[in-house]
């Protein structure tokens, strides 16, 4: 493949938008990595010049430190909703990632740990599989006797912190592929299940289904459609994300929109059409798709409410999913949405704009950073005297639920749509 410096030309960062960056500072404050390190590298500005570098014709290839500087991003994309100058450093980012895996020999340890993360997140008969083995661990207190040995090996013990606590019920859970509107029909929605989420927070898509039939909705949610390719498309894996994409676009053709519940993969639906922009066959299709996605929270806030909400008497923490609040926009509509709920007390935490270092699986490939961001996270949330946490995603509600209980205070960590349902069927406090 020819090469654009240390890029092939096979979508290589735009020199366009890499030029439109002034370095004035003002991402700074909001980058995860640079609050931690206060290294330049770190820094959204910094990874843009190791771009502009590594674009130049002389530059040969790409050097252990720039991999290292670009790794360390968290992807959370603060820094676009923080630039005056409207940096895209979102496609910046995203467009070097996959030249990393085309053009960077990662060490075998470290390709293989990525490989087993996309090989078991991202197949839902492989996780449920696994499930017995969880409880039986936490049962017999495995999971603590590990802690001792697994200082050795920091990304499995990262890993092992985020087990939830299920039960042997979401081995076998299953949400019927469609779920008929209650009352006249507004539409027919599509929902994605999703991987970790079908497996491990079945009830939140139970709850999304309930809400959404509630509000007049038909909920179309096919179980053959495994996984949307985010974790593997923020991680550069593009080819694997885009055969996971075309078959998504394929699976919801038929519907008049597409719900998500998960921030992450709701953010990479939302980009189909330009990632195959450029493919004839799929290009149309893709567009057609992405402008059917929505945030199930933006969906909802954008049509009038027919379902009663009755009192959920509770203080909820709301946080914000990074990929929900800089990537998408979305932040006022899960607001409006919870503050519909009577009696429901909602709280801002301090650092909103903060991630809480999950990120994809990048808690598990930098465990350091996912450490340090998530007692972040958790101290500013217990600091709001909250009862209860609100997130929307499940990568964000694994995190703050491991730091939380690290802190010795276990607060639950809600869904929206589960707090939602919850009020429209009366069933009162959880």
């Amino acid at each position: 493949m020819a090469k654009a410096g240390a890029f092939d030309e096979h979508r290589p960062p735009a020199k366009e938008l890499v030029d439109v960056c002034v370095h004035c500072g003002f991402c700074l404050p909001t980058c995860p990595t640079y609050l931690l390190r206060n290294e330049e590298m770190d820094s959204p500005r910094g990874r843009i010049v190791l771009m502009n570098v590594a674009l130049e014709e002389e530059a040969g290839q790409l050097s252990d430190a720039m991999v290292t500087h670009w790794d360390r991003c968290l992807g959370c994309m603060a820094c676009v909703t923080a630039c005056p100058s409207g940096v895209r450093y979102d496609k910046l980012i995203e467009a070097t990632r996959p030249q990393i895996e085309r053009n960077y020999k990662r060490p075998l340890r470290d390709r293989a740990f990525r490989r087993f993360a996309f090989e078991t997140f991202t197949h839902p008969g492989r996780l449920r599989a696994l499930v017995p083995l969880m409880v039986v661990a936490r049962k017999v207190g495995l999971t603590r006797a590990a802690n001792g040995w697994l200082t050795r090996f920091p990304r499995i013990r990262a890993l092992q912190s985020l087990l939830p606590d299920v039960g042997i019920k979401a081995a076998a859970a299953r949400l019927p592929e469609m779920t008929p509107a209650h009352g006249e029909r507004r539409g027919r929605v599509g929902m994605l299940l999703g991987c970790v989420q079908r497996v491990l927070f079945d009830d939140v898509n139970q709850a999304t289904a309930r809400v959404l039939a509630a509000e007049g909705f038909d909920v179309f949610a096919p179980r053959n459609v495994r996984c949307c390719g985010a974790l593997m498309l923020h991680s550069g894996c593009e080819p694997e994300a885009l055969d996971l994409a075309k078959k998504m676009i394929g699976a919801f053709e038929e519907c008049d929109y597409v719900a998500v519940n998960a921030a992450g993969c709701g953010s990479s639906m939302k980009e189909y059409g330009d990632l195959l922009s450029d493919d004839e066959e799929w290009a149309e299709r893709a567009k057609s798709f992405s402008d059917k996605v929505r945030d199930v929270s933006k969906l909802l806030a954008e049509s009038e409410p027919v379902a009663t909400r009755h009192p959920v008497r509770l203080k909820v923490a709301y946080h914000d999913a990074c990929h929900l609040a800089h990537a998408q926009q979305v932040r006022s509509e899960p607001r409006r949405l919870l503050g519909a709920i009577p009696e429901l007390e909602l709280i801002e935490p301090a650092e909103w704009e903060i991630c809480c270092g999950s990120a994809g699986i990048h808690n598990l490939l930098q465990p350091d950073t996912g450490q340090a961001l998530g007692r972040r996270k958790a101290e500013n949330l217990l600091a709001t005297g909250a009862e209860a946490v609100a997130s929307g995603n499940p990568g964000c509600t694994l995190q703050i639920a491991a730091h939380l209980r690290e802190q010795g205070r276990p607060l639950p960590v809600y869904h929206p749509m589960e707090l939602l349902d919850r009020s429209i069927r009366n069933a009162g406090r959880p």
